[in-house]
């Protein structure tokens, strides 16, 4: 026999526990819970950092979350998940320079690097080109510098989102005989591209999701106003009976818990299905408020 397909995910929606400490408690007993129900999905997103917990509806995710309480005795909240959002630029920089210099009684720190910086296509990732000439910066330090980059795109630099789509190209800088060593290229490197990356016309992309929505007719104008007031494109219609099948590009932002709200619009008769689609440039002022909330964070951490 074939086996069960079970129907994929429509809602998404992030764990924390609510005391340190309980996370084992929770991971044994979130894999209990899909192994009981194979429509109810777990995974950990380690760009996020949370738990995200996904199934058919939010009645699903408040009884999983209700069943850790009552048989792990562990408490959770529910909340939205955070975004992956990209960074990436629109501009390019020929000359943006950082000497990193260090000197503490005995032997110092120095490394200095000349970095070229440019955007390229989307989806491209990142590429780093070692223009260096003469040996004023020696070979052994390169991939120092490349590293340096690499652990700053990694982390971001307006928002704490991954770096993407970028053409980095070493061609010139200096060292010192006794105090460059590979870790001060590497903070050099960590550097200089931190500042050449504002002054590129920095930009956040966010990620856009294809959603397919079934709704009956009587219900698809508002179903088409409510993708509209969420962003959204639609792309195109079909029509199956007395249904209608909307295929519109919706940000991922948008779409937390839209299987209640598509219910609620349409009297519980609208599904939809969903799968990602691509990245795409995100508006001024949801850019300005992502990377608001980003500062505020870390202002708190510290």
């Amino acid at each position: 026999m074939s086996p069960i397909e079970f129907p994929e995910a429509v809602i998404r929606s992030a764990i924390l526990p609510k005391a340190k400490g309980d996370e084992d408690k929770i991971a044994s007993g979130l894999h209990s819970l899909h192994e009981e129900d194979p429509s109810f999905f777990v995974k950990f997103d380690p760009e996020i950092s949370q738990t995200i917990i996904s199934g058919q509806g939010e009645l699903q995710l408040a009884l999983a979350a209700k069943r850790l309480k009552e048989r792990y005795k562990v408490d959770v909240d529910l909340v939205e998940p955070k975004i992956p959002y990209r960074e990436t630029i629109k501009g390019r920089v020929d000359d943006v320079e950082y000497k990193h210099k260090k000197q503490s009684g005995g032997r110092g720190q120095y490394g200095h690097v000349h970095f070229k910086m440019e955007p390229l296509p989307r989806g491209t990732g990142f590429e780093f080109v070692n223009a260096i000439v003469g040996g004023v910066v020696p070979g052994r330090f390169i991939p120092a510098v490349e590293k340096g980059i690499i652990e700053t795109m990694g982390k971001g630099v307006l928002s704490g989102n991954h770096v993407i789509d970028v053409r980095v190209t070493l061609h010139f800088g200096s060292y010192h005989d006794v105090d460059s060593d590979e870790m001060s290229f590497k903070l050099a490197a960590n550097q200089c591209f931190k500042k050449g990356f504002l002054e590129c016309k920095p930009c956040l992309l966010e990620p856009i999701y294809e959603v397919e929505v079934i709704v009956p007719d009587e219900y698809m104008g508002d179903v088409m106003g409510d993708i509209s007031s969420k962003r959204g494109k639609i792309l195109g219609m079909d029509s199956d009976g007395h249904f209608q099948i909307i295929k519109a590009h919706v940000p991922l932002s948008e779409l937390y818990k839209y299987s209640s709200q598509l219910r609620s619009l349409t009297q519980g008769r609208g599904v939809h299905k969903r799968k990602f689609s691509h990245y795409e440039e995100v508006p001024k002022e949801v850019e300005q408020k992502v990377i608001d909330e980003y500062n505020k964070s870390r202002e708190e951490d510290k």
